[in-house]
């Protein structure tokens, strides 16, 4: 029987290094761009072992089980760029990335840049999809909307962390192949809309936390009206020629903003795109 799709990701972590965070600024822009921004291939692939298995070569050859694979890519894309968090890195050790990629990019699957999933879409790359999670600060039961919910990967690690999500895709095709998705990958449905994430999805709000997974020029009011009482937004904002990662805080006051990661997502459809 396969677990409810809401189920907590596993407590233990054997690859757990250490306590801290990343790089944090407040609510001023950084003065110079952080250094976590890398969204591009490493340049060097390195031989390694993986325990008593075969030798790979770091371009994600079929000779790793997806399980190592999984936990060399904590090892060398999420630990050392200050991937800290425990239900973060637990919900990526167990999600099967793999089954949220077509068929004929799964020998990419884990390797550190996005790839395509059709409809000009992409996964977004293994660290970006944990940083943000890492900046919502997801907790057990917390009612959270992914905004451009692609293939269904973002929204099955929400799962495995105990959340609550639910989804909106602009692309009809992309959410008709979540729900197959989220069973190859052992996770019940979630619910998901075609739509305009833009405008959220208002019959269901509030929401404890809102990720939009594609880059917009500015945050669409409709989302932070959907935003619960101290709850968090993060996404991807346009500027200059790429994107900063906006973290947005609902307070007594109104809402708190911070900028983090530069990074570069597909643009955001439907009444808030770019125009």
């Amino acid at each position: 029987m396969r677990p409810s799709p809401w189920a907590p990701a596993s407590s233990s972590l054997s690859v757990w290094a250490g306590a801290g965070r990343g790089p944090i600024w407040g609510a001023n822009r950084p003065p110079a761009r952080p250094r976590h921004a890398v969204l591009y291939p490493s340049e060097a692939r390195p031989t390694f072992w993986m325990g008593r298995g075969r030798r790979g070569n770091g371009r994600g050859g079929l000779s790793m089980t997806g399980n190592l694979r999984r936990r060399q890519m904590v090892r060398e894309q999420l630990l050392p760029r200050g991937l800290r968090s425990r239900r973060v890195l637990g919900a990526v050790l167990r999600v099967e990335r793999e089954a949220f990629v077509p068929a004929a990019g799964r020998g990419a699957a884990y390797e550190d840049h996005p790839v395509s999933i059709g409809e000009g879409q992409t996964i977004s790359q293994p660290y970006m999809a944990a940083v943000m999670l890492q900046l919502l600060d997801v907790h057990r039961g917390m009612k959270v909307l992914e905004v451009g919910a692609g293939s269904g990967y973002v929204l099955a690690l929400l799962s495995a962390m105990g959340a609550r999500p639910w989804g909106v895709e602009w692309h009809q095709r992309l959410a008709e192949r979540i729900a197959a998705n989220l069973a190859a990958a052992g996770f019940g449905p979630v619910p998901v809309r075609v739509g305009d994430g833009g405008l959220g999805w208002p019959e269901e709000a509030p929401f404890d936390r809102i990720l939009i997974s594609a880059a917009c020029p500015a945050v669409p009011p409709p989302l932070l009206e959907q935003l619960a009482p101290a709850g968090r937004l993060v996404a991807p904002v346009d500027e200059d020629f790429s994107q900063v990662l906006l973290r947005i805080t609902r307070n007594a006051n109104g809402f708190r903003e911070e900028t983090f990661d530069r990074c570069v997502f597909v643009p955001l459809q439907g009444r808030f795109a770019r125009r």
